[in-house]
């Protein structure tokens, strides 16, 4: 008898316990308990936090459980300039947004603007004017879906730094036919996207020679004119 009335003993704390527990997630679930209350967003730059916390779309009162972050960090990654973003719950009642933003490598010309294009060759932005320091493109057809613009945003994103700061200009006639001209005047002939890293190996050292014309587009075999 006495191991049964510590077994019915047991089983009540057990069901008091159970129903303690789902009281208290009815409360953080359904009340303002654990409501959010604060929203961070780091690592803006160009893009205006008050269009970030306008997508987050989060409900006054809404508790901190019932925030979908994927969906949040979804609608924050449809700003055009922004490149990624993670959303995360910071208890017990802030919600911390991280954004990267897309940086342009170059831009084009048009006559709405500067069109900005990043690394990853995705058209972001029309500025009415083009950022400071960064390479303009010529080419035939610039667009951040056409493949002669995404070769020349490719091979900019393997310059070494220390040239990278003295392009001006990249002219991109084919896909196998990209070249850069420095903000001193001089022409780097670079080719293709193929060989990048062993052709920007050997460019710093031999735009140390005299010339005007650096040719790399067959690093093994590199001319100066």
């Amino acid at each position: 008898m006495p191991a049964a009335r510590g077994w019915r003993g047991y089983r009540l704390w057990s069901a008091v316990a159970v129903v303690v527990v789902a009281g208290l997630a009815a409360a953080a679930w359904f009340t303002p308990v654990l409501s959010v209350r604060s929203v961070r967003v780091d690592g803006l730059a160009a893009v205006p936090e008050n269009e970030v916390i306008a997508k987050l779309e989060i409900p006054d009162g809404r508790s901190m459980l019932r925030i979908d972050t994927e969906a949040i960090a979804g609608r924050v990654a449809t700003i055009p300039k922004v490149r990624s973003v993670r959303v995360q719950r910071s208890f017990p009642s802030s919600v911390r947004v991280s954004v990267v933003e897309r940086t342009p490598v170059l831009y084009f010309d048009s006559p709405q603007g500067a069109h900005l294009v990043d690394s990853e060759s995705v058209e972001f932005a029309i500025e009415p004017n083009p950022p400071i320091g960064i390479p303009k493109l010529v080419t035939e057809h610039p667009a951040g879906t056409d493949p002669v613009t995404a070769a020349a945003a490719k091979v900019l994103v393997t310059l070494p730094p220390a040239l990278l700061i003295q392009v001006d200009e990249v002219a991109a006639r084919s896909i196998s036919d990209v070249s850069l001209t420095l903000r001193d005047g001089r022409q780097v002939l670079w080719g293709g996207t193929g060989d990048n890293e062993r052709k920007a190996a050997v460019v710093l050292p031999l735009l140390t020679r005299e010339g005007t014309v650096f040719d790399v587009s067959s690093p093994n075999l590199v001319t100066v004119k």
